[in-house]
């Protein structure tokens, strides 16, 4: 994968990256929106495909994107197909910072030094080029604003953006409502960033940590048997009763 192209996970960090103090808007859940934000750029590469609420892959070569490659290579260790929701929540959390000195490597932030209270070291981030954080900003006003269907790339990264919070960090108090509201409904554009960006919230949810329940119908009553082997029918209450008598 060359480097003319940015990856969504890191077009999804630049979006939350403050550039007057230099942090991450909704870090607790940038690291689970960043987790999603690979499976989609896999998935656009070809590399895996979503196999009902699972992610498979179908393609184990590597990308020559050593952060996406070392995902690819963790999916394809698990041997079978796992759920999204599993693989998000999963421990792997620090993709924050990864992807921080990813960018910097790549030319694209660099790190600003500091102290908090005087005494705490701290780090900030700066964008090196801000046209870069205004292009993608226009891709997502623009897909709000027209209500065009957008490209699978933009669609992927508004769904995620919607999945971790930044809907009140990109669109802002009471004017902001309408814009949030149509960046919500861009999940709809794109069926993996769909997937993942459900995935993400129901891991913000607690979803993840419940077992999976089936969908079938809740079967009738059992007869139940007596000592003597001869089945007891379920009791009649209500309706059935009165049906039952005439």
């Amino acid at each position: 994968m060359g480097r003319s192209r940015r990856t969504i996970p890191e077009e999804l960090l630049l979006l939350a990256l403050d550039p007057t103090t230099g942090t991450t808007a909704q870090p607790q859940s940038l690291d689970l929106g960043l987790a999603g934000a690979q499976l989609v750029e896999l998935a656009l590469a070809g590399r895996i495909a979503p196999d009902g609420d699972r992610i498979a892959v179908v393609m184990p070569r590597p990308t020559g994107d050593p952060t996406l490659d070392s995902a690819l290579e963790l999916l394809r260790r698990r041997g079978s197909p796992v759920r999204a929701v599993h693989w998000i929540g999963g421990p792997r959390l620090g993709l924050r910072q990864i992807y921080l000195a990813h960018l910097e490597r790549c030319g694209m932030v660099h790190a600003v030094a500091g102290q908090m209270c005087g005494v705490l070291p701290t780090t900030r981030y700066q964008a090196t080029d801000t046209a870069i954080s205004r292009e993608i900003r226009t891709r997502l006003d623009t897909a709000i604003r027209t209500g065009v269907p957008p490209d699978p790339r933009t669609a992927a990264l508004a769904a995620l953006a919607h999945a971790v919070g930044l809907g009140k960090h990109l669109y802002p108090g009471n004017e902001g409502r309408s814009s949030r509201s149509r960046l919500r409904d861009l999940i709809r554009h794109d069926p993996m960033g769909g997937l993942v960006a459900h995935a993400v919230m129901d891991v913000q949810n607690g979803v993840a940590a419940q077992p999976r329940r089936d969908r079938a119908p809740a079967a009738q009553p059992a007869a139940r048997a007596t000592a003597s082997g001869v089945p007891l029918q379920p009791r009649r209450t209500g309706a059935m009763a009165r049906a039952a008598a005439h």
